[in-house]
């Protein structure tokens, strides 16, 4: 005869709902990010539709919903967005590239660090602005200019980042590869890059921040298509719709291709043992 025990019975049955529930929050927890923005532009709707503003200078989300629509139907929006998305993706590839190599090679050679490192930190208080007529002189006003612009400003933190995540790789951790006789090529891939990835990926994310910072300061130099080129035009039309669509459209790319970074990488760094509010709240429960 079989005997069946109680926890067999009940584990299925409070499986589901724990798995339900967990799709749930997965789902809700990205949605709550929403909330605040939205408030803010009902409320300002609603302050505008009950007259207690014009919305002329700050124009309701109607208003600039009615914008994005125009730009779309019309393909102009797709067009800039295209634009100026191919700018920041070359412009960030030159400059991780230039930054990765650079900072690893800064940070595993003293002799380099102390030779190129005081110069490149110089050169990074110089704003964005200051390089324009310099790169104009060099390389025109065209696409190569504005690349080379979104690649300075990408540079600096990833550099940044990846010298300090060399230097700061904990001594005991190499010392533990050399005991294990580790080769080169097997300490880099299994004691060096665990130990940098991390902070190489919030440098990858700071230089793409910057990346879509230097974007408009690039679509300044006399672009004749862009997000940058749309703030311009609104300005000069006296279109504060216009304006706003832009901004916006900045903040849902920037925002977008940051989450690319970050999904992408979560593979390799599930290894890390880090400590979560959502944790806090397991042991609490």
């Amino acid at each position: 005869m079989t005997v069946v025990s109680m926890e067999a019975v009940i584990e299925p049955a409070t499986a589901q709902p724990t798995a339900r529930k967990s799709g749930l929050t997965r789902i809700a927890r990205p949605m709550l990010g929403l909330l605040v923005p939205l408030v803010l532009a009902g409320g300002w709707e609603l302050i505008v539709q009950l007259g207690w503003s014009t919305g002329r200078l700050v124009p309701p989300p109607s208003r600039i919903y009615a914008e994005f629509a125009g730009l779309a139907r019309s393909g102009e929006l797709l067009r800039h967005v295209t634009v100026t998305l191919w700018r920041v993706v070359a412009g960030f590839a030159l400059g991780t590239i230039v930054a990765t190599v650079l900072g690893a090679i800064a940070g595993y050679s003293a002799m380099v660090r102390r030779l190129v490192d005081p110069s490149l930190q110089g050169l990074r208080a110089v704003p964005s602005m200051a390089w324009i007529p310099l790169f104009i002189l060099w390389l025109g006003i065209f696409e190569t200019s504005k690349i080379a612009l979104i690649a300075v400003g990408v540079f600096f933190p990833i550099y940044l980042g990846v010298m300090g995540a060399v230097l700061s790789v904990d001594r005991k951790i190499v010392e533990v590869g050399r005991a294990f006789r580790l080769s080169g090529p097997a300490m880099v891939r299994r004691i060096l890059l665990p130990a940098v990835l991390p902070a190489y990926v919030i440098a990858l994310r700071s230089g793409l921040g910057l990346g879509w910072m230097f974007v408009i300061a690039a679509e300044f130099m006399g672009a004749s298509e862009g997000l940058g080129y749309l703030l311009i035009d609104g300005q000069q039309l006296g279109k504060p719709a216009e304006i706003v669509a832009a901004l916006l459209a900045f903040a849902v790319l920037g925002k977008t291709t940051d989450w690319i970074i970050a999904l992408s990488a979560a593979p390799f760094l599930r290894w890390e043992d880090r400590f979560t509010r959502q944790e806090t709240a397991d042991v609490d429960a």
